[in-house]
């Protein structure tokens, strides 16, 4: 059974008309369960996740700033949010959702977290609308655990995952791949173990072909026991901040490709859905249904 992290925090309120969608968290899982294409069945509420889990990844000063609510102005405005307990509370779901998705994937191939992809947190502090790196955090478990040896992280987001790349820089068994926008946020980007930057304006059929001719050699390069996929949804043309023209249909194709190369060669994977600012956040939805849809379909 294909297993999904939610918890009703995740749709976290916000001052009025800001620019993150929160919206999005509570209308992804109301689609997917008004449509049959899941039940409740498949759904499950993480714990937070413990400190000392969390303090792998995070360091000691940045943790204590945020459980005690002491996060400078300069601090919350470079993170996106206000600062409060139950935002704290929910960071600590979230990255416990893609700890549990993680297990819940070597188990049954695919597990995917209605959160999560905050791929802007370091590890010392939060930036672009993150706080805590669940996938870093995530993948430092697994691997402390003797879950897996080699994780691959992919992170197709339109904007480059820097603080996953700052985090993962020594770590041999942590590749680290992102897809991005090459003058998009943020302007000082880290080194990822592989980078590929995309022009403006850049089309899905020139996307889709870069994408498929690297996933593949990367998975035989790499061999990871596991794939960690970014599904952000601000490729698409209609993203206010994106500055790429991806339809809906060709990002379907993408989260399609990504998805069956995994299940071809037998690699569990597991997906945060990362970003997404369309206008219309009936767009947003539509699009991170449809990473659901085929996860149904091809698991």
């Amino acid at each position: 059974m294909v297993r999904i992290a939610f918890d009703a925090i995740y749709a976290h309120p916000l001052p009025e008309n800001h620019r993150f969608p929160m919206l999005k968290y509570e209308l992804i899982p109301a689609q997917l369960l008004h449509e049959g294409t899941y039940t409740a069945d498949h759904f499950f509420i993480p714990k937070a996740c413990d400190a000392s889990v969390v303090l792998k990844t995070h360091e000691a000063d940045y943790y204590q700033k945020l459980i005690s609510l002491q996060l400078s102005a300069a601090e919350q405005r470079a993170i996106g949010f206000p600062q409060s307990k139950t935002l704290i509370e929910r960071e600590f779901i979230i990255t416990q959702g893609t700890i549990d998705c993680s297990v819940a994937a070597l188990a049954n191939g695919i597990s995917l977290n209605v959160a999560g992809g905050t791929h802007h947190a370091f590890a010392d502090r939060g930036e672009g609308f993150c706080i805590l790196n669940d996938m870093c955090v995530a993948a430092n478990y697994l691997l402390d655990h003797n879950y897996c040896k080699k994780i691959m992280i992919v992170d197709l987001d339109v904007h480059q995952g820097n603080g996953t790349a700052k985090i993962m820089e020594n770590k041999p068994d942590i590749f680290t791949f992102s897809m991005h926008g090459a003058t998009n946020y943020p302007f000082r980007k880290e080194k990822s173990d592989l980078d590929i930057g995309l022009a403006d304006g850049t089309n899905g059929e020139l996307y889709l072909s870069i994408l498929e001719d690297t996933l593949p050699k990367l998975m035989r390069q790499v061999k990871p026991d596991l794939v960690l996929y970014l599904s952000g949804v601000d490729i698409l043309e209609t993203d206010k901040f994106g500055k790429l023209k991806v339809s809906l249909a060709e990002c379907n194709r993408r989260d399609e490709f990504v998805l069956s190369s995994c299940k071809k060669n037998k690699i569990p994977v597991v997906v945060a859905l990362g970003g997404g600012y369309s206008p219309d956040v009936k767009t947003i939805v539509e699009a991170h249904c449809n990473t659901f849809r085929l996860a149904a379909d091809l698991f």
